[in-house]
């Protein structure tokens, strides 16, 4: 009863509608960005935040206009053919005054996920830590590194990491008490390659009614093979899972009256990178098919403002180091 009720959810939350989709309306919100990979909205005031990795900073959108708020992350090169520079990765508020931030800038081991209170005027450096959190190497089990994917539930926090290439592990960090100072260490949690065969855990969401939504990019050399899977946050067990047929999925978020959207990097053929709806289909069984909506240029995260717009960062050719942007994408549904 349990599963038939969570397949019936499942379809409802990423849409069975086979309504065709009007071209949608682009807007670049801000341009000259390096390598931004994360966006999100600040509680109670909506304003845009967005982490310019290749920049080693966080900043805010105010008038139209990038403002830093916090500087200074160590940066590195990831990638494989392109290399880009990184540091700051994922996103996530725990309240309008305190952020957590991925980091993608050091080793595997020695990486941190840090959280910050933030200033209400002008920026702080990265090293201003309210505290930090890490995952080092234990008895057989690497040092974790590139924590890109965040994403909150009303009990825990979770991450996903891409240091280990063996297990390829989703991290939760458990929320105990208020907001301050109130964030467990960093613990394993979930196994997505054990659990799906798939590398590269990077895209996290939570569903509409709870469950976490991650998008697993696989082989950055194959083609066509990223996965969408559904796990219970308490127990860590999958609910289920599904091929796509993206190429390497970077950014999941809920959009209005529940679609489910993505946005695909495209490591291999860029051209290919693009913004999409994932519907349910159900033939024999249930599937998910990947709706094109609108090529895009590398991008690399998505969340939605209040309007019903998306809004998704995008790194570009890669040609030049500051030709990254912010769009803001108008969704007929």
């Amino acid at each position: 009863m349990w599963t038939r009720k969570f397949v019936l959810s499942l379809s409802l939350l990423i849409s069975a509608c086979s309504l065709l989709l009007a071209e949608p309306t682009v807007e670049t919100v801000l341009e000259g960005l390096k390598n931004p990979v994360a966006v999100v909205l600040q509680p109670e005031t909506d304003v845009i935040f967005v982490a310019e990795s290749g920049a080693g900073r966080v900043i805010r959108i105010i008038d139209g206009k990038a403002e830093a708020v916090i500087t200074g992350f160590p940066l590195e090169k990831y990638g494989e053919g392109p290399k880009y520079s990184i540091g700051p990765l994922g996103l996530a508020f725990l309240d309008k005054d305190h952020l957590v931030v991925g980091g993608g800038g050091l080793p595997d081991g020695e990486e941190l996920l840090r959280f910050y209170k933030l200033p209400e005027a002008g920026s702080i450096e990265a090293s201003e830590m309210a505290s930090s959190s890490s995952l080092k190497p234990v008895d057989d089990v690497g040092g974790e590194g590139n924590f890109y994917g965040l994403a909150r539930t009303s009990g825990a926090l979770f991450v996903t990491c891409n240091g280990d290439d063996a297990k390829g592990w989703i991290a939760k960090a458990l929320l105990v008490g208020g907001v301050e100072k109130t964030v467990a260490p960093l613990q394993r949690a979930i196994a997505t390659k054990v659990a799906t065969g798939l590398d590269a855990p990077v895209a996290l969401t939570v569903s509409p009614d709870g469950n976490l939504v991650v998008g697993q990019m696989g082989e950055i050399k194959v083609a066509g093979d990223s996965g969408l899977t559904f796990y219970h946050p308490a127990s860590g067990k999958r609910l289920a899972h599904f091929a796509t047929g993206l190429h390497d999925i970077s950014g999941l978020a809920y959009g209005p009256g529940g679609m489910l959207y993505a946005t695909d990097f495209s490591w291999l053929k860029p051209d290919q990178g693009s913004l999409s709806q994932l519907l349910s289909v159900r033939e024999r069984k249930q599937t998910v098919k990947a709706r094109r909506i609108l090529p895009l240029e590398r991008p690399t995260a998505i969340t939605f403002d209040q309007s019903g717009a998306a809004l998704v960062t995008v790194i570009g050719s890669g040609e030049k180091p500051d030709s990254g942007k912010l769009l803001r994408i108008e969704l007929d549904p």
